[in-house]
């Protein structure tokens, strides 16, 4: 069945305590210590895994929490057609999909490394492909691999089920076995997609005074 993508403008904060960490642990563990420490470490971090596993939340994640403690954070991702030139100020630099970067974006990242590197600034990087996978500059794909490397997975259907059943009754919302199927079987697999539909959901069911069933989810998707 063909899953929906959701956008319905209700973003969610990252945030590195919000994020399901499943069986990606490991890597939220190691971000959770990265940006806590006083004296952070210079050695890169790359992050990979398919669309939905939590690449962009977890960079959007540590540029939050590094910015509400006051640190100027560097971000270059494929959107940027004219990056700007590396700040001294920035106490890191974080780099999304570099997998999609064109040539000048990688010059970019390359000098981006080189920089953090004699400023013993750190590096968080993230791509759909392990680093010798990437098609990217020699140099720029040595430097992705050299460090900390973590493969992310999508969490399977239980952990999002599981997931979203823990959202709800945070809420105090409940979802029926047949809205959970429902929303599982026809919405992205991407979990903060699924939070922001919770979300949207509840302000939804407060606002027309109903309970969630599978009717008022067909009623707001039509008046979006």
């Amino acid at each position: 069945m063909k899953q929906l993508a959701l956008d319905i403008g209700l973003a969610r904060a990252p945030s590195l305590a919000g994020f399901l960490a499943g069986p990606n642990e490991a890597a939220w563990k190691h971000l959770q210590l990265w940006v806590g420490s006083p004296t952070r470490s210079p050695v890169p971090t790359y992050l990979w895994g398919a669309s939905g596993s939590g690449k962009t939340h977890l960079l959007r994640a540590v540029e939050a929490s590094l910015r509400e403690a006051g640190a100027l954070v560097g971000w270059l991702d494929p959107s940027m057609a004219e990056p700007p030139p590396f700040d001294e100020r920035w106490a890191v630099v974080l780099m999304d999909e570099v997998h999609l970067y064109s040539a000048v974006q990688q010059h970019a990242a390359f000098s981006y490394f080189v920089q953090a590197q004699a400023l013993q600034r750190g590096v968080l990087a993230a791509g759909l492909l392990p680093p010798a996978q990437l098609q990217l500059r020699e140099d720029l794909r040595t430097r992705l691999g050299w460090g900390h490397v973590f493969q992310l997975q999508v969490l399977s259907e239980p952990e999002r089920r599981a997931v979203l059943r823990q959202a709800a009754d945070a809420r105090g919302v409940f979802l029926s076995d047949e809205v959970m199927d429902f929303i599982l079987s026809r919405f992205s697999r991407d979990l903060d997609s699924l939070l922001q539909l919770l979300d949207h959901l509840d302000a939804y069911a407060l606002q027309t005074q109903r309970a969630i069933t599978i009717p008022l989810i067909r009623s707001m998707l039509e008046n979006e």
